[in-house]
């Protein structure tokens, strides 16, 4: 069936598309819809599906009308679209009160529509790639020992230290302290066995007392006075002297094991020390070798957007503007886990509005020359691609498989979508790089 249609631009990245519908087709819709209106009404007097058509016509005109432009709409704004070949980011439909239709007549409608744009590609494969300086970066042998200290410190053991030690910066005391009012024990302030690190500032009961137990050995007892002001919520010691006593019941220093075969058999299913030490460079190196192609596709993003110029659509970088603001305000959150702060000010969001509004722009474009790279070289996403992907996601958030899966199909369609589009650009982004050229 023919319709007909006539585009119109309204600016870069609109189009209006006029669209009318042959009688023919609308007359068919109509009576569709009536036939399944009498299956489900019941009207007094009449059987089932057997009600005249101009009763049901006088009872449920309006709503059969709208019945059929709910339905001849969206099918009719499909079929322009291919028609057009365009690819719309936005449409915009007529509320429905604002469109006529009537039985026997053709039906013409007016869709908005906001498209992405046409992209011409510039070089990203030979003959001219894209050429990359190299990166020469490799695992050294101090990132090596480093990381072996690291495991070396883990590894170690807290031992007493040789009688007579004087407390000094790293060492270990094992302290009790308790909290005397006018001589009798304040209940609630007593500690038994607590282990401070000496120089680590670390306060107990309110007190730091780094300061006090410094050149003190096993067996002293120290005397902390501690004044509470008068306004002090715990009214037994507003405006008091409370006597603190502190205890050194022992000190403990840090062994470091010997790095040796003994040590990487404490280490784990090893054998000797050189074992250990290529386990850790191979996996520094796997790690180094990610973090050298990730700054190789930086860099190939970079170039793409440099190379490109096109009108972006307002809408996208709208959405993908909501998506920043969104994840900033949640980082903002877990910033503050103890201290939940308050919903942002409308001019904080304004600013964080301006200040991202960039690197929306930024991941927009580069977006769509991704996607037009990946329809340029047939690049497509499979169910394995989906798979693996969701695999990967569950792995890096510590989320179970199944819940994650959960969480994706929440969100409908549009979450699907919007993983597929990011494996997408992912795969059309290996493609360039595998494509790119390292200079010498």
């Amino acid at each position: 069936m023919t319709m007909k249609m006539e585009m119109t631009e309204l600016g870069p990245m609109k189009r209006a598309l006029k669209i009318e519908v042959p009688a023919q087709e609308v007359t068919q819709r109509f009576s569709r819809a009536y036939t399944e209106l009498n299956r489900q009404v019941r009207i007094p007097g009449f059987r089932p599906g057997k009600a005249p058509l101009g009763l049901l016509e006088k009872r449920y005109a309006k709503e059969v009308e709208e019945d059929v432009i709910r339905s001849i709409v969206p099918d009719f704004y499909d079929r322009a679209v291919r028609e057009a070949g365009i690819s719309p980011v936005l449409v915009e439909i007529p509320p429905l009160e604002r469109v006529k239709i009537k039985k026997d007549e053709p039906f013409t409608f007016t869709a908005t529509v906001e498209i992405k744009p046409t992209i011409e590609l510039r070089d990203y494969k030979a003959p001219n790639p894209i050429s990359l300086k190299p990166d020469k970066r490799t695992v050294t042998d101090e990132q090596l020992d480093r990381a072996l200290e690291v495991l070396r410190e883990q590894q170690a053991r807290l031992e007493a230290a040789p009688a007579g030690t004087a407390l000094g910066e790293g060492d270990f005391a094992v302290v009790d302290l308790e909290g005397f009012l006018d001589g009798t024990s304040l209940e609630g302030t007593k500690k038994e066995g607590q282990l401070h690190k000496v120089g680590s500032k670390a306060a107990l009961l309110g007190i730091e007392i780094d300061s006090y137990v410094a050149g003190k050995k096993e067996g002293d007892i120290i005397e902390i006075p501690q004044n509470y002001p008068s306004s002090h919520p715990d009214t037994r010691v507003a405006g008091k002297t409370v006597q603190f006593s502190l205890a050194i019941k022992g000190v403990k220093q840090k062994t470091l094991p010997v790095l040796d075969d003994e040590f990487a058999k404490d280490c784990g299913p090893f054998s000797s020390l050189q074992e250990i030490k290529d386990k850790l460079r191979s996996e520094m190196e796997k790690a180094l070798k990610r973090d050298i192609d990730e700054s190789y596709k930086d860099t190939i993003l970079k170039r793409l957007a440099e190379t490109h110029h096109f009108d972006l659509p307002e809408t996208l970088v709208t959405r993908e503007l909501d998506a920043i603001v969104r994840q900033r305000l949640q980082e903002r959150q877990r910033g503050k886990a103890t201290d939940p702060s308050p919903a942002a000010t409308a001019e904080e969001l304004k600013t964080i509005r301006e200040e991202n509004r960039d690197e929306a722009n930024r991941r927009v474009k580069v977006g769509l020359i991704l996607e037009a790279i990946a329809t340029k070289e047939s690049i497509s996403v499979s169910q394995e691609d989906m798979n693996n992907e969701v695999t990967r996601l569950a792995t890096e958030l510590r989320v179970p498989m199944a819940e994650l899966v959960k969480m994706i199909q929440a969100g409908g369609q549009d979450s699907i979508e919007e993983l597929r589009s990011r494996i997408l650009a992912d795969k059309a982004l290996d493609f360039v790089y595998r494509n790119s050229v390292i200079q010498g």
